[in-house]
């Protein structure tokens, strides 16, 4: 789209709507929603089947899951795990 910047990750408005976010987006949102409590991106990251001993793996998920948080998908508490959003 020319000159006109398109988000990836929407807002979550009033009435979230996921099938507007990407399927690994999806994906994440279920697996923390599927979670006892509170997670951290390692057990995401175990759950997805990435190496999770590489850090460098975990970076770009920290990074989505983080773009969630920001965008009220999740939520970040202050230890860094990440809980869903009622």
């Amino acid at each position: 789209m020319a000159g006109r910047a398109v988000l990836l990750i929407p807002h979550r408005g009033e009435t979230p709507d996921e099938s507007a976010l990407p399927a690994d987006y999806r994906e994440i949102l279920a697996i923390v929603r599927a979670a006892e409590g509170p997670v951290q991106v390692r057990a995401v990251g175990e759950e997805l089947g990435l190496q999770v001993t590489v850090r460098g793996k975990l970076e770009p998920l920290r990074a989505k899951m983080t773009k969630l948080a920001d965008r009220g998908w999740l939520h970040k508490r202050p230890d860094g795990k990440f809980t869903a959003r009622s």
